[in-house]
């Protein structure tokens, strides 16, 4: 796994405790994993799509373009377990240090 950092608006490297971020990358893992309906151990839009809803995403849609086009390395459009992390990475990205509150339903 990469050490996570956010970069600032002023340029600035934030960095995170790495055991923050590590629980929410499994928490992020685990997520995706669960959406994955058919247990065929790769991710569809649709997946993809419903595990941006499951965060309570308001645009998961586009999201899930997004998502594909960082994640999808082979463009054969599905997110298999060894483009996740890439997936993770964006997600991180995306809701930065909000992951937890957003899973509270």
């Amino acid at each position: 796994m990469d050490f996570f950092y956010r970069i600032q608006r002023d340029g600035n490297e934030k960095k995170l405790p790495l055991e923050y971020v590590e629980a929410e990358y499994d928490e992020i893992v685990s997520l995706f994993k669960r959406c994955d309906v058919n247990k065929d151990g790769r991710l569809s839009k649709d997946e993809v799509k419903a595990g941006f809803r499951r965060l309570h995403s308001r645009w998961p849609a586009y999201r899930t373009q997004r998502a594909f086009k960082v994640a999808d390395k082979n463009r054969d459009g599905y997110i298999s377990e060894a483009e996740l992390d890439e997936l993770v990475k964006y997600v991180l990205e995306c809701y930065e240090g909000t992951v937890k509150l957003r899973l509270i339903t």
